[in-house]
């Protein structure tokens, strides 16, 4: 009896998802950012963020690879201090916002680096193509505990993306020979989590 009760116990443990020993996150929308920045006219580079952000991390603290990550960003809520600027990157040369309201990322596997920094790889959809794209994150720090009793941790990540393999192609060639706006786009996320 002893035998099939272990034997049952077994098969329960192997049933219950990795992801049930870890600790749900929301993102904090007021407390979190989505920055990037891109080389414009080969001299400078413009930075820009988007204000609209969502998403759950669910952290297991005892094997933080078996942590996973889902974002939503609202791709109208890019703003860049220039509205002209900000109306061309809605529209359809960029990332047409019309029919692309959101971009994703869904992680897919967690490892951990050089000094603990997390390496997240996942799949980044933009502009109605999906593509792997790896997050450097540095955290999640110890929770805390706000004024409210909410229970808090953040994190920050890192990450480079070329924008034409999401088919942001737009451009123009300048005079002397260089393009208006870079492929290369680095983005950083300030993010401050909120145990669900």
């Amino acid at each position: 009896m002893q035998r099939i009760i272990r034997a049952v116990t077994a098969l329960l443990v192997l049933a219950i998802p990795a992801f049930a020993f870890a600790t749900p996150y929301s993102i904090d929308p007021e407390h979190s950012s989505v920055g990037f920045k891109v080389r414009h006219m080969m001299v400078s580079n413009v930075k820009g963020d988007f204000g609209k952000v969502s998403g759950v991390v669910n952290i297991d603290d005892k094997d933080l690879r078996k942590s996973t990550v889902e974002v939503t960003i609202a791709t109208a809520s890019i703003n860049t201090g220039v509205i002209k600027r900000d109306e061309h990157l809605r529209s359809a040369d960029f990332f047409d916002v019309a029919n692309y309201p959101t971009m994703t990322f869904i992680s897919r596997k967690v490892e951990i680096g050089v000094g603990g920094t997390l390496q997240v790889h996942g799949d980044l959809t933009l502009h109605g193509v999906t593509r792997n794209v790896v997050l450097y994150v540095e955290g999640p720090t110890k929770s805390f505990k706000d004024p409210w009793g909410n229970l808090k941790r953040g994190a920050t990540a890192t990450a480079s993306i070329n924008r034409k393999d999401f088919g942001l192609v737009w451009n123009k060639t300048l005079e002397g020979g260089g393009i208006m706006v870079g492929e290369k786009i680095t983005i950083a996320l300030e993010i401050e989590l909120l145990k669900k």
